[in-house]
């Protein structure tokens, strides 16, 4: 959707082939009863400069379609940091220096593994895995569990110690050294398919374009004067085609094409990381501290309440991020896990109306040192490939998809010309 809304601002009539009946993929609404909920509780950051324009450009307010917070880091009752409203990178020094949860000698150790990264202009001479580069640079135990495992998780879904060190230091890069603002956290008030992709449609259909929903690729068939798709409302002829499945689906659709088999194995080489939410809904009246705060050494990582964010009062959203124990548990056993740790972490008694598990078990690419990602282009100059897996600074994030999205959609415009 991202490539084609930057097409569609171009003057290009685009046609979008989505094979479910909802727009989205894997930032989508999903609907319970009469309750609005996404398939995973996402989170953009201030830096997110390309999803957040492009928002804007299909008719969306930021302001009103975020809570806007200043960076803050909760782990209840062990850990809390808090970014003052300073130039970038005082603020996250002093946040660093006010740490609650760190003894002095642990925060002047985080000081100077930031300042270290700003020396080294956040490049590493060759990658290495989160937790290498952490021993490496003095960042004991205690420290690392509560600051740095939890940022490199949330960033990228990936365990430290399978984690890229290199693309956790791009995302360090531009959300903390650039602008302050880079580090806010925005936390959507409006589903994903609202937030974005229903607002592009709308945007492609009145520049002309069209986006056909339930209608999935059957095949690519590369010919002599462009690309035919085939799908199962018949065949169409395009110029330029941009593959936007999700990368199993990608893998499919070019095997056949005996000049992508290149891609075709970085698609297939790629192995992956699972996101579990557990939404719970409560009387009312319940709520949590802050808006968004974390647990130590539980299951769930992230709480967040949908009351304080979006109005929907009661509604509670953990998330739970990469590998872990709570892959082995039921869905019910993991909501009960949830709820015990509600009620013996915020005295929450009340038991939940009801309680929803959404489980991407493929949510993310496990994102490891020196990961061979596909190109954007691929070997043929007038297909591409579009997706938060394929190469990228940013790790499988909303802001690496759009990002990818826009890189093909300029790739396509410079054909053009």
């Amino acid at each position: 959707m991202a490539a084609a809304a930057e097409l569609a601002s171009r003057g290009i009539a685009v046609t979008v082939f989505e094979s479910a009946k909802q727009l989205g993929g894997r930032a989508r609404g999903v609907l319970h009863g009469s309750t609005q909920l996404d398939n995973g509780q996402h989170l953009l950051l201030g830096c997110y400069r390309e999803t957040l324009r492009l928002i804007e450009l299909v008719g969306g307010n930021i302001g009103q379609d975020f809570l806007r917070l200043p960076l803050q880091l909760d782990l209840h009752g062990q850990f809390s940091l808090r970014a003052p409203r300073l130039p970038a990178p005082l603020h996250l020094l002093v946040a660093l220096f006010r740490a609650h949860g760190l003894n002095w000698a642990e925060r002047m150790k985080a000081v100077r593994f930031m300042l270290a990264l700003r020396r080294m202009n956040f490049r590493l001479p060759c990658d290495m895995t989160v937790a290498e580069l952490l021993a490496a640079q003095g960042q004991d135990a205690d420290l690392a569990c509560k600051l740095w495992e939890p940022l490199c998780i949330a960033a990228l879904n990936t365990p430290v110690h399978r984690a890229s060190a290199q693309v956790l230091l791009n995302v360090l890069r531009d959300a903390l050294n650039r602008s302050r603002a880079d580090s806010d956290m925005l936390l959507p008030r409006l589903d994903f398919t609202a937030l974005f992709p229903q607002r592009a449609a709308a945007y492609i259909e009145r520049h002309g374009g069209k986006v056909c929903v339930a209608c999935g690729v059957d095949a690519i068939v590369p010919q002599q004067d462009g690309i035919e798709l085939v799908t199962a409302q018949g065949s169409h002829s395009f110029s330029h085609v941009i593959c936007a499945a999700s990368p199993a689906a990608a893998e499919k659709l070019l095997r056949p094409i005996a000049a992508l088999a290149k891609s075709v194995e970085q698609i297939g080489n790629l192995e992956y990381q699972p996101i579990y939410t557990v939404y719970l809904q409560y009387p009312a009246h319940v709520a949590l501290p802050h808006a968004m705060i974390g647990l130590h050494r539980r299951f769930s990582q992230w709480l967040f309440d949908k009351g304080r964010i979006a109005r929907q009062h009661g509604l509670l959203a953990a998330v739970i991020s990469a590998e872990g124990m709570h892959q082995d548990l039921s869905r019910d056993d993991l909501a009960r896990r949830v709820v015990a740790e509600l009620r013996d972490s915020f005295g929450i008694a009340e038991q939940p109306e009801w309680f929803q598990v959404i489980a991407e078990k493929r949510a993310t690419f496990c994102c490891s040192p020196d990961l061979q990602r596909p190109s954007q282009q691929t070997a043929l100059p007038n297909l591409l490939l579009a997706g938060d897996y394929t190469a990228g600074d940013y790790p499988a994030t909303l802001e690496g998809a759009v990002m990818s999205g826009t890189a093909c959609a300029w790739r396509v415009l410079s054909a053009r010309k």
